[in-house]
């Protein structure tokens, strides 16, 4: 996988070598891999469980189908700093359908960075091979969340109900459906 630039952001690819460095706690491997410094919080084995949902061995065994389309969100101007991430649930290989999700680290929240590294994630993932739709879920109370899949042109399709969550609204994109234009103001701090 290539780096893909926006505006602000390189999003960078998740390797295996940098959720072990992750799971390690090793701050100065995971910055070196990524050559950005990580939020005070980041890494950590808490930040990985709850971005892969799943088991964390499969995620080591089998880097090319698990980290598919995965990525850490790195500031392009100053100080080279992670501010989030972007993960897609695995390789949509079986079905043509990329489950996506995100999440920004606290003190970057509010400063559009998950629209922008969103909707660029979605973008690449739907000129993948096989790739028919892109789709999120999210609780119909996060209205943050909701605006950045709604400017990423998904549109709400579906709601289900999930054992802990509860209610799950379900937003989705189709590789034949246009990415409505994003612009960013400009006054918003880098």
């Amino acid at each position: 996988m290539n780096v893909i630039l926006t505006d602000r952001l390189e999003l960078v690819p998740v390797t295996a070598e940098l959720v072990r460095a992750v799971l390690a706690n090793d701050r100065d491997r995971c910055e070196n891999l990524i050559d950005a410094r990580f939020p005070d919080e980041w890494p950590g084995r808490v930040f990985v469980e709850r971005a892969f949902t799943v088991d964390l061995e499969s995620v080591l065994t089998n880097p090319q189908e698990r980290l598919w389309g995965d990525r850490v969100l790195v500031t392009r101007h100053g100080v080279r700093q992670v501010v989030g991430s972007v993960i897609f649930h695995g390789s949509p290989a079986d079905t043509g359908r990329a489950s996506v999700a995100y999440g920004i680290e606290r003190s970057s929240q509010g400063r559009g960075f998950a629209t922008e590294s969103v909707r660029a994630c979605v973008a690449w993932a739907l000129v993948q091979q096989g790739v028919k739709a892109v789709e999120a879920t999210t609780t119909p109370w996060h209205r943050a969340s909701i605006r950045v899949l709604l400017k990423s042109g998904m549109r709400q399709i579906d709601t289900v109900d999930h054992l802990m969550l509860g209610e799950l609204v379900v937003y989705a994109i189709d590789s034949g459906m246009p990415i409505p234009p994003l612009n960013i103001p400009s006054n918003l701090p880098v």
